[in-house]
């Protein structure tokens, strides 16, 4: 048994910096030894523990680790595909993480994206505060050191990083995190590290490095002592097509040992299929050719896998040994089969996403708010996925919707999507699918309801004010209460009996003649066939009329009134369907 590198995914907002900070590390890395002899792996960056020492010599604040990690494995793509995508039985297989914060710009809306899933997956994470460099009066020293080079800068500086920290210090509260400059925490267990850093300068790139080896050393113990000749266990990151290989697939290996002809098992759409290791490669940063042939590969560790049959892997599907196949197969099929499926029978939104991981948290969210969906999986938007919408609009048009998640869409999936009208909801942000979704039921229920109400009487319950009676007849003038639904111009009038008692003339408010009012609004209205006092009284309380045929329009689009409004429906309904004259 031995300890294994921890595996560091980097997330946030575009632009803010992921990739930069990655582009230091591997710098930093190079800088530590010969030219040429980085660490590369398939899909990620390794950094010894001789190298994190080294570079964390500079860092101050009495936050020294005895590092007994051998060293850190940085995934190489930054952002929620690294993370997402990484998925073992239990979620992510990234260890710990750093989210990168412009320290200027602040939260955006991919930063809060970030905080969601660290929080899904309960991942630990630092904050890198990143662009100290672009602050005013901030002074650049050739230092990997943010509290050597703090300690040169001016006061009203040090101020301004303290105002910027706060800031975010006060946003990351929101989401229920505690948090603090890294060299002010008390409880690395309770509290959120901020390191202030720039990556362009490396300033702070000490104290980051330090903590992320600390903190995942002291908190992951337990979690990454591995049996190095174990079971290989990994994720697949991505699929790729290589000229001469055909198709391979790039994986994250975090247990157990791969080595060439070993069998392994990975999901496809069809579900979960078996094939055997041809070559194991890595990066040749030397030579001519682009890869090196291994043998066997330990954990954490990214390697390329060559196999026949690879074809139709998708990303983020566990790789694992095969010990026995047909357990092997169930076990894996069934750990996603609440997030591959298609064909359901209930009407349903159609999903496609980047990632099992990215399908399996936008299940989790439409689920969440009670949205049903029929066919969810990876892969873009063909005419095909417009096809099924298509056919759950006839059964509930708000379900007949097609979401799309960071994937491409096909032409003839938009052609065939503006012939039939079917919204293409796409977003590159998770949570903003879902947002989006949300929007186009509002916004088409609310274009129902003013079609709608162009060519229905809508509900509506008023009361006779009390010594407002402006005229008796011909027409009869009176104030009004609107106490439930909305009035309009024209609609005519009914008591509890269910007799009509006139037609709404001209409307008044305010001396402003208007056409609508709504709950709570005090008015006059002119009434043709009204005789105030004989056919209604001061306080009496009259209805919208509306018909059989009417309230039957409304039964088949129910979704069009709120709560309120359909208490009020029945209330006519009860009057007109008692009225022997209708």
């Amino acid at each position: 048994m031995h300890v294994r590198s921890p595996i560091v995914a980097v997330l946030g907002h575009v632009d803010h910096g992921k990739t930069t900070i990655l582009d230091a590390v591997r710098g930093s890395a190079v800088a530590t030894k010969e030219a040429g002899k980085i660490t590369q792996m398939i899909g990620a960056s390794y950094l010894r523990k001789e190298e994190i020492e080294t570079i964390s010599k500079k860092a101050k604040g009495g936050m020294i680790f005895n590092l007994k990690i051998p060293g850190l494995l940085f995934i190489d793509t930054p952002g929620h595909e690294a993370f997402t995508n990484l998925r073992d039985r239990g979620g992510s297989i990234a260890d710990i993480a750093i989210l990168v914060v412009d320290i200027a710009q602040g939260f955006q809306p991919q930063t809060i994206e970030s905080i969601r899933i660290l929080k899904q997956y309960k991942t630990p994470f630092v904050i890198a505060a990143n662009k100290i460099d672009l602050l005013n009066g901030w002074t650049d020293y050739p230092t990997t050191s943010f509290m050597e080079s703090l300690a040169k800068q001016p006061d009203y500086v040090k101020e301004r990083i303290d105002e910027k920290i706060y800031t975010i210090m006060g946003k990351i509260s929101e989401h229920g995190f505690d948090s603090e400059r890294f060299d002010r925490v008390n409880d690395f267990s309770k509290q959120i590290s901020i390191v202030p850093l720039s990556a362009k300068s490396r300033e702070g790139l000490s104290e980051l490095l330090m903590l992320i080896g600390g903190l995942s050393q002291k908190f992951l113990e337990g979690k990454l002592v591995i049996d190095e000749k174990g079971r290989g266990r990994g994720s697949i990151i991505e699929v790729k097509e290589e000229k001469g290989l055909g198709t391979t697939i790039d994986v994250i290996l975090y247990d157990g040992l791969l080595r060439k002809n070993d069998e392994i098992i990975f999901l496809t759409r069809e579900g979960a299929r078996k094939t055997k290791i041809r070559a194991l490669l890595e990066p040749n940063v030397s030579g001519k050719e682009k890869y090196n042939y291994i043998d066997e590969i330990p954990a954490a560790a990214g390697v390329k896998i060559a196999a026949p049959e690879l074809e139709g892997a998708l990303p983020g599907s566990p790789v694992d040994v095969v010990t026995d196949f047909d357990k092997n197969k169930k076990e894996i099929e069934s750990r996603f089969k609440n997030v591959l499926f298609e064909g359901r029978k209930d009407a349903g939104v159609v999903l496609r996403a980047d990632s099992l991981g990215s399908v399996e948290a936008i299940v989790k969210l439409l689920e969440e708010e009670g949205v049903k969906i029929k066919d969810a999986g990876t892969g873009r938007i063909t005419r095909k996925e417009i096809l099924t919408a298509e056919a759950v609009s006839g059964e509930n048009k708000y379900l007949g919707a097609v979401l799309g998640f960071n994937v491409d869409i096909t032409d003839d999936a938009r052609e065939e999507a503006d012939e039939q009208k079917i919204p293409i909801i796409w977003s590159n942000i998770i949570y903003k699918v879902l947002e989006n979704y949300r929007d186009w039921v509002k916004d088409t229920k609310d274009a129902e309801k003013r079609d709608a109400g162009k060519s229905i009487t809508w509900p509506g319950k008023i009361k006779l004010l009390p010594n407002h009676c402006f005229r008796v007849s011909k027409p009869a003038i009176f104030g009004v209460e609107v106490v439930d639904g909305k009035i309009k111009k024209g609609y005519k009038l009914m008591n509890k009996s269910g007799n009509v008692v006139g037609e709404i003339r001209e409307m008044q408010r305010d001396k402003d003649k208007i056409d609508e009012a709504t709950v709570g609004m005090q008015l006059a209205l002119s009434c043709d066939g009204i005789f105030y006092g004989k056919d209604v009284t001061e306080g009496e309380e009259l209805y919208t009329y509306i018909s059989k045929a009417e309230i039957e329009r409304f039964d088949a689009q129910p979704s069009i009134l709120n709560d309120e409004e359909k208490v009020l429906l029945d209330e006519i309904r009860k009057i007109v369907v008692g009225n022997p004259f209708e």
